[in-house]
């Protein structure tokens, strides 16, 4: 459980949506007006997304070990590009270089966007913005926070995350980029930071899915009941705490919330943040697949976490209907009664190495394996061959896992 910390005046963090303010940060000729608000090219080192931001751009298990500083930019974006290649492999549209994913538009036979896996959707997104910023420039500037500390310079983006990663990507996955590192970014003085400007920013460009929509609200709520909030990666139990908090008590800050949400009506505000209550993988799925909540109302109504999972994978393989997925709730849950085709039985010699994966053989340990290897082939150089396709293939397994 955080922290609870002081809370702001509510009249100082209600201004931080009105009109006058967001101006500044939308008009570049009005800058000058504020002298704390500047316009920088900042090194892109200095500069990392908020891990709090609702709206996810990298898969979870990417966003965990990136703002946990276990891998840099590059490496994070290279997880993506592997994940993205194994999606449109096994989909039978292989790419090599991240470019092929904008296809020829004189080509007849490629692929509609509707038609990719989500991995694939985001990393075209990203290297169609980036393709952007390499003939236009970067019109937009990031809006970040100055966070640096004791002497050390760094900057946290309030909006504009999308924009960060497709500049590393122009910068180390596209070839002929011809920029110096830097980014153009409009710097927030810390004690300026607004959750409420950053969830204007998110409902008004391009608008939240429900599940980045559900994290929005509960940041709102978390904010104004004064949590603290934490400045590495966080789980979806972070943002579960506000299941237990509403605007009652906080009648000062409800037009400010509603207003930074797009005018939300109270209504659909409870409908959002009902869907905190699905499972870690149920939210991922969803998140993922941009699943609208006319069909997530239905998950969150099972409270078995393996019922919202399946239930939701058969929303994304089977496209499933509202209409449909009332039926199926209404009936009683019974995934099995409510498909048409029964999946394909997996080849025997996959199913053995599941279960070996799942409950491991007390005979087996690494001797007896190489011993066997060694006994069939008759070499130990094949016996190490063997070996290391074997752990090229369990290696990428466990990458087909995200895109499932």
């Amino acid at each position: 459980m955080a922290r609870k910390r002081q809370t702001n005046a509510a009249s100082a963090l209600i201004s931080s949506v009105t009109a006058d303010m967001l101006g500044g940060y939308d008009d570049p000729e009005s800058l000058g007006q504020d002298n704390s608000l500047r316009v920088e090219r900042i090194l892109l080192d200095l500069v990392r997304p908020n891990p709090l931001q609702a709206r996810r751009v990298l898969p979870d298990r990417v966003y965990q070990d990136f703002h946990a500083e276990r891998v840099t930019p590059t490496q994070a974006l290279r997880e993506v590009v592997k994940l993205a290649k194994i999606a449109a492999k096994q989909n039978g549209r292989p790419f090599d270089n991240v470019l092929d994913l904008l296809g020829n538009p004189e080509d007849d036979n490629a692929p509609e966007p509707s038609a990719l896996t989500p991995i694939e959707q985001l990393l075209r997104d990203l290297t169609n913005l980036a393709v952007t910023i390499r003939d236009d420039g970067q019109v937009n500037p990031l809006t970040v926070v100055d966070a640096s500390d004791e002497g050390i310079q760094k900057f946290r983006i309030e909006t504009g995350e999308r924009r960060y990663w497709a500049t590393w990507l122009l910068k180390d996955f596209i070839s002929g980029y011809q920029g110096d590192g830097m980014i153009p970014c409009i710097i927030i003085p810390q004690e300026k930071e607004s959750p409420f400007r950053q969830a204007k920013e998110n409902t008004t460009r391009s608008g939240l899915n429900a599940v980045a929509m559900a994290r929005q609200i509960a940041l709102l709520l978390l904010y104004v009941h004064g949590y603290d909030m934490p400045i590495g990666p966080v789980s979806m139990d972070f943002y579960r705490q506000a299941l237990d908090l509403d605007l009652r008590g906080k009648r000062e800050y409800t037009e400010a919330v509603y207003s930074s949400l797009g005018g939300i009506s109270k209504y659909k505000f409870a409908e959002h943040k009902a869907l905190l209550r699905l499972c870690d993988e149920a939210t991922e799925i969803a998140d993922r697949n941009n699943i609208d909540y006319g069909k997530l109302r239905y998950v969150v109504a099972l409270e078995n976490p393996r019922d919202q999972v399946e239930l939701i994978q058969q929303i994304v393989q089977n496209n499933l209907t509202v209409k449909q997925l009332r039926e199926i709730v209404e009936k009683g849950w019974d995934v099995q009664t409510n498909l048409d085709d029964e999946p394909e039985p997996l080849p025997k010699s996959v199913m053995q190495i599941a279960r070996l994966a799942l409950k491991p053989d007390e005979r087996f340990d690494p001797g007896t394996l190489a011993q066997a290897l060694v006994g069939m082939e008759r070499d130990r150089g094949v016996a190490k061959a063997r070996l290391k396709a074997l752990r090229d293939m369990l290696e990428e397994a466990e990458l087909y896992i995200d895109t499932l």
